[in-house]
């Protein structure tokens, strides 16, 4: 027998449910602004209490709609902020459990693909996924089984949110961890996130990639490319993390080929800085300059990059000269189009002389006494009086140093 004060709990229930079935849009939504206001951060047996031993009858109504409106919701923001109220509930695994029978991860992984959708929407679906995750090993077993890793690397790297992009970076490094099954996958699909037009979600791959590296073991060739590629970027941001990733890359079996590929970003195709802008396309023959190339970009970058890991190993160091690196930096100084690619090369190249008496004595000879000194006297600044006649001198100098004779001394 139920009490009267446990009839009551029962029949408000009911009628609140069957509001809930009657009403249209409008109605619905202001229920649902009452519902997360009263009932925001409660736990499981609090919700219990609240919808009289019930709640999961409405949690069950909230699911449906959300399968049936996701596409085309107006209010799909407060629909998954509601869920997130019952999977956020502390003690309620059940509703999760709930949750997810109707393939719910599904819908929450579509919803990140639809471009119509209002950017809040898809980070409120984001964080569902991320509670989801949070529940342990099998479930971000689940999310990344529905093609969850793609979903949210496209997701970050076309994002247009710079805190959504953060939401979906946090539960790729979540779904990175304790999932041995799925570990590689996501750091794949991380590395297909740096080619893309957004610095940030660059940034964010990149840290992630050298958070997850020692729990991944040897790097993929698939690497190489794409973090060399980042060095083009003209933000700092993203050029500080992919030097910290080429450092930790260094203990690893791809470390010649990148290596390989830094020596080469030093020297490419020579071609004029010069190009027609838009404003001038009505007149062919105005020129105007344009922002540095992207490959002067890059030969700078990694010019930079070559300093800093040669200072950090001997051994580094070594192979690069094997690679020819002193003859690239050379090249790079001679480049008068970039003075950023002159100044970083200038610094490492000071570097191999002051650290290999055969470099040294390459490097003097190939430059003259008279301009070798203004080098040691200043590698930061001595390009800066280069001539036309020096600066060629340089990009087209043949120092070819013998590796054994690096390692000897």
């Amino acid at each position: 027998m139920t009490s009267v004060k446990e009839q009551e709990a029962i029949r408000k229930l009911m009628v609140f449910l069957q509001e809930w079935d009657s009403a249209h849009k409008v109605a619905r939504s202001r229920i649902l602004d009452n519902f997360i206001k009263s009932n925001d951060g409660k736990t499981e047996p609090e919700l219990e209490l609240e919808f009289s031993q019930g709640a999961s009858l409405f949690l069950a109504r909230l699911t449906a709609w959300l399968r049936m409106t996701y596409t085309y919701s107006t209010c799909l923001n407060r629909l998954l902020k509601s869920v997130g109220i019952f999977l956020s509930a502390a003690s309620g695994r059940r509703y999760l459990t709930e949750f997810l029978e109707i393939g719910s991860v599904s819908i929450l992984l579509e919803i990140l693909g639809l471009n119509h959708l209002k950017e809040e929407d898809k980070r409120e679906s984001v964080k569902l996924l991320q509670l989801v995750a949070d529940a342990g090993r099998k479930y971000k077993e689940l999310i990344c089984e529905s093609y969850g890793v793609r979903s949210l690397a496209e997701f970050l790297a076309t994002s247009k949110s710079a805190e959504a992009q953060e939401d979906a970076q946090v539960l790729l490094d979540s779904l990175g961890r304790g999932n041995p099954k799925y570990q590689n996958q996501v750091y794949k699909g991380l590395i297909a996130v740096l080619p893309c037009a957004s610095p940030r979600a660059q940034q964010l791959a990149l840290q992630t990639l050298r958070v997850m590296q020692d729990m991944v073991g040897e790097a993929p060739s698939v690497l190489v490319e794409p973090v060399l590629g980042v060095l083009c970027s003209v933000h700092l941001e993203v050029q500080y993390e992919a030097i910290q990733l080429l450092k930790a890359l260094m203990a690893h079996e791809v470390r010649p080929a990148l290596l390989k590929g830094l020596v080469a970003l030093l020297t490419p195709p020579r071609k004029k800085a010069f190009t027609f802008c838009n404003k001038t396309a009505k007149d062919p023959t105005a020129l105007c300059l344009r922002e540095p190339m992207l490959v002067y970009i890059q030969q700078a970058a990694a010019a930079k990059v070559i300093g800093v890991l040669a200072k950090e190993s001997a051994e580094v160091a070594e192979e690069l000269i094997q690679l020819e690196v002193v003859h690239g930096l050379m090249v790079a100084v001679g480049n008068l189009d970039y003075v950023a690619s002159q100044r970083h090369a200038s610094i490492s190249l000071e570097y191999f002389v002051h650290t290999f008496p055969v470099v040294e004595e390459c490097v003097k000879k190939a430059l003259g006494h008279t301009l070798f000194q203004r080098f040691m006297d200043s590698p930061e600044t001595w390009y800066t009086k280069l001539d036309p006649v020096q600066a060629e001198e340089l990009a087209s100098n043949t120092v070819d140093i013998p590796g054994d004779i690096a390692r000897m001394q």
